[in-house]
């Protein structure tokens, strides 16, 4: 329509020139200052089928940040897998400076701790070139054990019973008192115990593997395990350890003692053996699952560029089926308490010889159900009871706050609810095996509708408090954290800043 036509309006010449955005504008929040961690106004927005998170700091100027490279799984954790926050049983710290100077918990936060991370000491008998607690040989503090009775306290005041104790360091078992440190968890209403370690304890030293062992049930390793070669450890752990860590897989395997494989993921590093050690763990009698933590910008992080390494969620599941492709996109579900930063696969081992075949979980779900959630995500309750019930079951199996055995309980009751699968009398925890991909968030991912969803919780190390762990990593870790975030407290509470003026966003 040219403007000689007589039908031709102002309308139609602002519709011809109005320009337009290369992008669709899905939510407005609020994110960090990567450079001054200053809270300031963001934006997602999709863009070439990919989310990107847009934030601009008066005083910095603007970011742009890739959040996710699937908008429909994107939509799918924003939209779909959402359930009621669950709270913890008491607030340590009220609302003075805003999220997230303010840690924790407060009132404000959404999501009481599915897992809490014990920190007993910072020493470690290796110096990882990737490692969010800065740890090694030349850090010697430890925390006494009236430091770790008071942490252990404010896990279970603030959780009541304690779904998910891990204790961790640096390398906890390396603590001189680390067997009264379980100990003391056991004295605890804890359900399910872990040691996050590195495992050079369990391969080198005899006898070590079956002391552990006796702490079961209700107990779990979680082996750091990047890869099956030297090549991949020597870049994220500074040593040649693939001998070593077939070797403490080995003697755990001997005690028949629980473990997760725990696998940091770097671009260009391992990102190639997703396939290879999930692989591998399905051949290990005593490995329960995966876990798969995307490299984040916290710690020591050597050579990190969060431009070229950045390694969101949703690349870390489509690699996944890729590389092994027993299991579908369909099978690796966001989990309801926090789907921006975690999703999980549930599957089946075969009995005996066939222990290594595994069968995805979703498989046995018929399709109505899944879709079901699209309309019915909190309510479960209506005209649909069976479908309400799976999807409820689902909700609860789907979650951090399982050991391997809650985690075969879980599943067991789900399967329960679906009458076409045939009942399963010998599904025990050693036939549950699971995919977790945990992200967590940095300086660059942070934003404070996400963050207030973190179920993973640091107690401080006087027992006062709290903390979710991605906040803990960026403002409450060490002494210069601490310090910058008083700092920051300060402008919050002034209002004095540096302020720039900047182009469109």
């Amino acid at each position: 329509m040219s403007s000689a036509d007589p039908n031709y309006t102002d309308a139609n010449y602002k519709e011809e020139r109005r320009n337009k955005r290369p992008y669709l504008f899905y939510s407005a929040t609020r994110a960090l200052c990567s450079k001054c961690l200053l809270v300031c106004d963001a934006k997602e927005l999709v863009e070439d089928g990919k989310v990107y998170l847009w934030k601009r700091c008066l005083q910095h100027g603007p970011e742009r940040v890739l959040l996710s490279d699937d908008v429909d799984y994107f939509k799918l954790c924003r939209e779909v897998y959402l359930k009621p926050p669950e709270q913890v049983e008491q607030y340590n710290t009220g609302v003075k400076y805003g999220c997230p100077y303010d840690c924790g918990i407060c009132p404000d936060h959404e999501q009481h701790g599915c897992v809490s991370l014990v920190e007993v000491t910072d020493h470690c008998n290796l110096r990882c070139p990737t490692c969010f607690a800065s740890s090694g040989p030349e850090r010697q503090t430890v925390r006494s054990m009236e430091q770790i009775e008071a942490m252990l306290d404010r896990v279970v005041a603030n959780e009541g019973t304690a779904e998910v104790v891990q204790i961790s360091g640096g390398e906890p078992t390396t603590h001189p008192q680390f067997f009264d440190i379980l100990d003391a968890c056991r004295q605890r209403p804890i359900k399910h115990l872990m040691v996050n370690t590195n495992g050079l304890r369990i391969a080198r030293e005899q006898g070590f593997a079956e002391r552990l062992a006796q702490y079961q049930p209700g107990f779990e390793i979680y082996l750091q395990f990047d890869g099956l070669t030297d090549e991949i450890t020597q870049d994220l752990r500074g040593a040649d350890l693939t001998e070593i860590k077939y070797k403490a897989i080995e003697r755990l395997n001997e005690v028949g003692l629980s473990t997760t494989l725990v696998a940091t993921l770097k671009r260009d590093v391992n990102d190639h053996a997703i396939g290879q050690i999930i692989e591998f763990a399905a051949k290990q009698p005593a490995v329960r699952g995966v876990t798969l933590q995307p490299i984040h910008d916290s710690g020591r992080n050597e050579d990190f560029n969060p431009d070229a390494n950045r390694f969101p969620l949703s690349e870390v599941r489509r690699r996944l089926v890729e590389q092994f492709p027993t299991f579908t996109a369909a099978d690796v579900l966001p989990v309801p308490c926090n789907p921006d930063s975690i999703a999980m696969a549930y599957a089946l081992r075969g009995e005996g010889d066939e222990h290594s075949t595994l069968t995805p979980l979703t498989r046995y779900i018929p399709p109505e159900v899944l879709l079901d959630a699209g309309g019915n995500t909190i309510v479960y309750e209506g005209d649909k009871p069976l479908l309400g019930a799976a999807m409820k079951q689902i909700f609860e199996t789907f979650s951090t706050s399982h050991g391997p055995e809650g985690a075969g309980n879980a599943l067991r009751d789900l399967l329960c609810c679906l009458p076409q699968v045939e009942a399963m009398p010998n599904l025990g925890y050693e036939r549950v095996f699971r995919i977790i991909i945990m992200a967590f968030l940095d300086k660059h991912t942070l934003d404070l509708r996400s963050v207030r969803k973190s179920c993973v919780h640091v107690p401080s190390r006087d027992g006062s408090k709290m903390i979710p762990l991605d906040t803990y990593n960026i403002f409450y870790r060490d002494e210069p954290e601490r310090q910058h975030l008083q700092q920051l407290r300060q402008i919050t509470t002034t209002g004095l800043r540096k302020t720039q003026t900047y182009g469109a966003v």
